[in-house]
C-alpha cells in the first residue's frame, strides 16, 4: 500500500508491479488517480484521503506487506507510518524531504526513513565519478544529465578564492547554479544558506550553465 500518487510512487509502483507484487495506491487528488490508472493498469488505483484511518483499514492496511507514505507533508508521512505499525506488521517506509530533524526522525521506530535529497546527492556522486577526464585545472569530473541540458561537475578546493569561507547564501551566483553536495574528507554534506565552502573540499554543482572551469565561475562577475 502506498499513500500518496507523485512521481516516486509512480515509479516505485512499476517496478514493483514489474516484480509481480501486488500494489494498490491511494490518492486524492481525482485528475491524478484517472493518469495513474492508465500509466499503472495492473495496480489498484483508489481515490480518497490517505489520511483517512477507516478508508485505509477498509483498503487491506491490515492485510498490507509494506506501507509507504509518500505524501508531500513530512509530518503527515510520520503520522501515517506510525498509524500503520499500530495496525499492521507491515514492513514500514517513510519519505521525509526536510533534513533539518533527521537526528529526531532517525531515532523513531518507523521503518526504513528515505530521504530524497540524500538519495539525489548520492546519484550526483555516482555520475561524476563515473567520468575519467578532466576538463580544467579545478574540474575533477564533469557529466552531463537530462539528455545534455544540464552538467554536473565535480570541482577540488585547493586554494584560498572569493567563494572560500563564505556563507553559500552570501554568494551572487549565476542563475541556475545549484551547489548540492559538499565532500569534506569523506562527509558528505548536503549545504544549506550557512555551509561554507573550504580548501580540501570537492563541491558538486549541477547547473545548465556551460563551460564552467573553475569554481569561482559559479559566481556573477
Amino acid at each position: 500500500m502506498i499513500v500518496g500518487g507523485g512521481t516516486i510512487a509512480y515509479y516505485l509502483a512499476k517496478q514493483l508491479l514489474e516484480m509481480k507484487i501486488d500494489v494498490r495506491i491511494v490518492e486524492q487528488n481525482k485528475d491524478r488517480c484517472e493518469t495513474l490508472s492508465e500509466l499503472l493498469p495492473n495496480a489498484m488505483i483508489v481515490n480518497g484521503d490517505g489520511t483517512d484511518k477507516k478508508l485505509l483499514l477498509e483498503e487491506g492496511l491490515r492485510q498490507a506487506e509494506s506501507f509507504v507514505s509518500l505524501t508531500n507533508l513530512d509530518e503527515e508521512n510520520v503520522i501515517l507510518t506510525l498509524f500503520a505499525k499500530n495496525q499492521s506488521k507491515a514492513k514500514l517506509v517513510t519519505k521525509v524531504n526536510r533534513i533539518a530533524f533527521d537526528d529526531i526522525i532517525d531515532k523513531l521506530d518507523i521503518g526504513s526513513v528515505i530521504y530524497p535529497k540524500y538519495i539525489t546527492a548520492d546519484y550526483i556522486l555516482q555520475y561524476v565519478r563515473a567520468m575519467q577526464n578532466s576538463i580544467g585545472s579545478n574540474v575533477e569530473t564533469l557529466y552531463q544529465i537530462l539528455d545534455g541540458k544540464a552538467e554536473a561537475l565535480e570541482f577540488a578546493v585547493h586554494e584560498v578564492s572569493s567563494v572560500t569561507d563564505v556563507p553559500l547564501r552570501q554568494l551572487d551566483l549565476k542563475d541556475n547554479i545549484l551547489i548540492c553536495c559538499i565532500n569534506r574528507k569523506g562527509k558528505i554534506i548536503i549545504p544549506g544558506g550557512n555551509d561554507r565552502i573550504q580548501i580540501g573540499d570537492t563541491v558538486i554543482v549541477v547547473t545548465t550553465q556551460k563551460g564552467l572551469q573553475d569554481i569561482q565561475d559559479i559566481q556573477k562577475r
